[in-house]
Order: C-alpha cells, then sequence, then structure tokens
C-alpha cells in the first residue's frame, strides 16, 4: 500500500513564499487561489519574539470530511491517499469547502487572470482549464507528476519531474514528499528521526501532512525541561498576531455559504417544520390541504436560494442525489422529493394520514439540515452538537407561527384555541432551552470572533424568541377575542427565528484558522504552540 505523504520542517522554512509561487505556476491558479501558501506566526514579546513560518494547502486526509459530505461524490480518494476532485461532476455547492478544517477548497466563479480579462500570461493560456470555473478546486499534490513518475520508472519525491512543484522550488529543503509507508523513503527516514505533529489531529482526520519542531533527541530534553508534561499547551494568540493579520493564521468569516444558504436555512426550515405542525393539527381535524400547498412554497423557495448559490446548477438536479451513505446535503435532496411527492397528494386529497406520512418526511427534512451544519468540521460554529436541536425546534416554532398567520386567510378557526396555542409555547420553551445550550457549549468551542457574536445575540433572542411571544400568548388567553395578540406572537417569534438562523450562517461562521501544537525554539527544543483567535 503506498500513502503520499507531505513533510514540513518548521525549523528551515523561510517564508520565502517560493512553494506559493512555484503552485500558482504549475497550475495557474486564479488570482488570490493559492493552493500552496506560507503563514506567519509571531510569538512571544520583546524582547523575545520569534517568527515561525508555515507552509499550508490541501492535507489529503486519510478520513477526508470533504468527501464525506459531497453530494455528487465529486470528491474521492485514491487507493494511494490523494484526495481528488472530479470536475465534471461537481455541482459547486461547496459543501466541502465549509467541511475543510484546512481552508483549503476554492470555488471561482469566472474565469480571472493575473493581469485582467483578455490578458492572459502564456502559463495561464497555456494551463486554464474551464472545467474548474464553478467547482471546488484545491492542490493534487501533483498527482500528475507523481503519475507520471511512476509510469516512466522515476522515484517520486526524489526525481523532480515525479515531485510536486511546491517540494522542487523549495529553497531551504523544508518540504519533502514521499510514500509514508515504505521505510526506505525519504519522508519515512524524516518522521522516524524527528518528532512531528498533524494540524488539527484533534479532528480525527489524520491528514497526510505533518510538521518537523525538532529531533527526538531535542524532543526528549525538552519535554525533561517540561517537567516530562504531554499537554499540548497552545499559546493563545490575539488575532492580529503575525504578519498578514487575520487572515494569515487566525480564523476568518467563510465566504463560500451567504445569504442564499441563510434563506435556504430559513425558508426549508420554515416550510418543513409547518408540514409538521399541518400533520399534527390534522390528527384532530384541522384542514391539511391549503396549509401543505403554503409550506411546501417555502421549502421550494429554500431550495431555489440553493440553486442560485451552486457554481454549476444545472447539474445539481441530478448529481446531488449520488451520495446518500454520507452526505447530509444528498439526504437533504431525497426527503425534499418524498416531501414534496406526499405533499402535493396531501394538498389535493386532503387524506389526514397522508399528511401524517408528509409530515415525516418534514422531520426528516428539518433534521437533514441540522445535520448538514454538523457535518461541516471547518466551521466551529456549525459542527457543535448542540445546533441539532436547536435547528429543529427553530423550525417547528416557524412553521407553527406561518400557520398562525395563515390560518384566517385559509379559513381554518381551530389555530387560536387554547391546546394549539399552548403548544406553541411549549416548542418555543423547547427553542429557548436549545439555545441556552447551544450558547453555552460554544464559548470554549469556537473563535473569540464567533462567540462574540453568538453572546452578542443571547439576551435579545431569548427575549423576542420566547419571552416576548410567551407575554403575548398570555395575554390573547385573558382576551380571546383580540386575536391580533396571537399573530403579534407568531410574526415576533417566526421573525426571531430566521434572525438566528441568519445570523448563525453569514455572521457567526468564522473558520477553525491554523493552529500548531509545538513551535521551534532558537538553539533547539520547542515552545508552546499557537493558536491565535481562540481563548482555549
Amino acid at each position: 500500500m503506498t500513502s503520499w505523504t507531505m513533510v514540513a520542517d518548521l525549523r528551515r522554512c523561510v517564508g520565502c513564499q517560493t512553494c506559493t509561487a512555484a503552485c500558482k505556476h504549475a497550475n495557474a491558479t486564479a488570482p488570490a487561489v493559492q493552493w500552496r501558501r506560507v503563514l506567519d506566526f509571531e510569538t512571544g514579546s520583546y524582547p523575545d519574539v520569534a517568527r515561525t513560518f508555515v507552509p499550508v494547502g490541501c492535507m489529503h486526509c486519510s478520513d477526508p470530511p470533504c468527501m464525506h459530505v459531497c453530494p455528487s461524490t465529486a470528491t474521492g480518494q485514491r487507493e494511494d491517499g490523494i484526495v481528488t476532485i472530479n470536475y465534471d461532476i461537481c455541482i459547486g455547492c461547496s459543501y466541502c469547502a465549509v467541511a475543510c478544517p484546512y481552508q483549503a477548497r476554492y470555488k471561482v466563479g469566472r474565469p480571472r487572470f493575473a493581469y485582467g480579462k483578455g490578458s492572459r500570461m502564456k502559463n495561464e493560456a497555456q494551463r486554464e482549464d474551464p472545467a474548474r470555473i464553478g467547482v471546488a478546486q484545491k492542490c493534487t499534490f501533483c498527482s500528475d507528476r507523481i503519475d507520471f513518475g511512476l509510469e516512466n520508472g522515476l522515484t517520486v519525491g526524489v526525481d523532480p519531474k515525479a515531485t510536486p512543484a511546491c517540494v522542487n522550488s523549495c529553497i531551504a529543503d523544508a518540504l519533502h514528499f514521499g510514500d509514508a509507508e515504505d521505510p526506505e523513503s525519504n519522508v519515512s527516514k524524516l518522521l522516524a528521526e524527528n518528532a512531528s505533529f498533524k494540524m488539527h489531529d484533534e479532528l480525527e482526520t489524520d491528514p497526510n501532512f505533518h510538521y518537523i519542531w525538532e529531533t527526538n533527541e531535542g524532543a526528549e530534553t525538552a519535554e525533561k525541561r517540561r517537567g516530562n508534561r504531554h499537554d499540548n499547551t497552545v499559546e493563545t494568540l490575539p488575532p492580529s498576531t503575525g504578519i498578514g493579520g487575520v487572515g494569515a493564521a487566525a480564523p476568518w468569516l467563510q465566504q463560500h455559504w451567504d445569504w442564499r444558504a441563510a434563506g435556504n436555512f430559513m425558508a426549508g426550515g420554515t416550510g418543513s417544520g409547518m408540514i409538521v405542525v399541518t400533520a399534527l393539527l390534522g390528527l384532530f381535524g384541522a384542514s391539511t390541504s391549503h396549509p401543505a400547498l403554503l409550506a411546501l412554497s417555502f421549502v421550494a423557495l429554500g431550495l431555489f436560494l440553493v440553486f442560485l448559490e451552486t457554481g454549476r446548477p444545472l447539474r445539481a438536479p441530478l448529481h446531488v442525489f449520488f451520495h446518500p451513505q454520507t452526505s447530509w446535503m444528498t439526504r437533504e435532496a431525497m426527503a425534499s422529493v418524498a416531501l414534496f411527492f406526499s405533499g402535493i397528494i396531501t394538498a389535493l386529497t386532503g387524506w389526514a394520514t397522508l399528511a401524517l406520512l408528509a409530515g415525516l418526511l418534514g422531520a426528516g427534512f428539518l433534521y437533514s439540515q441540522a445535520r448538514i451544519l454538523t457535518e461541516a468540521k471547518g466551521i466551529p460554529a456549525w459542527r457543535n452538537a448542540t445546533i441539532v436541536p436547536l435547528i429543529v425546534t427553530t423550525g417547528l416554532v416557524e412553521g407553527a407561527g406561518v400557520y398562525m398567520l395563515a390560518a384566517p386567510l385559509l379559513g381554518i378557526d381551530a389555530t387560536f384555541s387554547m391546546a394549539p396555542m399552548a403548544g406553541f409555547v411549549l416548542i418555543m420553551l423547547a427553542r429557548a432551552w436549545a439555545w441556552w445550550r447551544y450558547h453555552a457549549a460554544t464559548a470554549l468551542s469556537v473563535p473569540d470572533v464567533a462567540y462574540r457574536v453568538i453572546d452578542r445575540f443571547h439576551g435579545i433572542f431569548l427575549f423576542a424568541g420566547t419571552m416576548l411571544p410567551t407575554a403575548l400568548v398570555i395575554a390573547f388567553a385573558i382576551w380571546p377575542n383580540l386575536s391580533v395578540l396571537a399573530q403579534a406572537a407568531a410574526i415576533v417569534a417566526v421573525v426571531a427565528g430566521w434572525w438566528v438562523k441568519f445570523m448563525i450562517v453569514t455572521q457567526a461562521s468564522y473558520n477553525q484558522g491554523f493552529a500548531l501544537l509545538r513551535l521551534p525554539q532558537k538553539g533547539g527544543g520547542a515552545g508552546p504552540g499557537a493558536k491565535p483567535g481562540w481563548k482555549n
């Protein structure tokens, strides 16, 4: 078995960015797209200041989260460990980009060149690949060079024609490449002789990219100086630390999913929640026909917004269904098809039994939406498990609220009886509990900038999303003739739910950033690692 692996020696990298330039030349990537780049960590305080340069890019994880979330199976993995992208079936949904904890994926919506449109450099003209437009792209470990070398009897990682361009270009001999499963390879010997670590290894992606920080002997000496502690202590640095500021190593706001993605969670959650409410009320004799149609309209709007955000939208209706084994986006798509089928028949027939089936499918759609977020390992504010009950309960509140608002227009009077209103209060309380858990769980599990967004919203959401609408419902119970109180409660509760989703998707969605477990020190050994922009 072969396992192609890259090794970066942090003691030797000088931050010259030659590897970045070589990668751009070899792959003709668009401006601002850097499959290989070098970060600049500045740690310590005067006069004990140190700088460490850290090459990053696709880590070609043994367990790549990007592959698991991909709905089209465009992202795959070769037997030798290289993570690949099939540009011909990628729909450009960017799910892989938010799932990647290493910020190694890019999507370019239109052709871009260093000197503007119509001014292609010779290299850009030769290497331009229209298939990369609108889809995910990333480092390939120069797999074309590897395959060429193997076909021609060359030694990968040694012969330049069979070695990644970034490794060939490294002037400090800091980058190395080879087969980690071959004990005689250059990388195997380096890893055997030196202490190394993998970035974000706590996420269990098992990257095939190692960082050397000291010889084994030097590491043992450093451990003794620390009192034989093996605690992976890191120095928490402010976001402005290092050349390049926030964009260098600390988390920055993801740009892959914008208001259109937020709109899908808002409209889709409302529609699926309304289907569930419709099914439950249908068991007690309430009409299901018109509410089912309205609910499906919301779901359709959410899916349309996703369609607008995909880089290759015409591929999406087919290719989104390819990966039900692990992709929650595929599962959401499959649930939506079944939901529309059962929902339309429910609308046409009014059958309560079929409405119940539609309600179950709506619940599945809503749960899939929540799990889409948890599988985005690159966004700490999304991957927290407490977001699941928050998204589910929020969708139910939104659905119930829209049902209440639409009921008078649809000729449904039972909505404003005390039993449904009590149920509405209960799911609002469940949502408040879910939000409280989410707020507490993210206090130490997301970057500082992300938590500030969440915390700023905490009191407002509890008031606007729970206390105020509950008070309005109580007032309605006292003055049942004032149906406007119930409608006001519904409006406030729904808007609060939409607001929290928009905030989580577009404002709290800072990525993982970069962190090092060890930083080499001048003269040997290592100091604490660095985790810019985090408290812990």
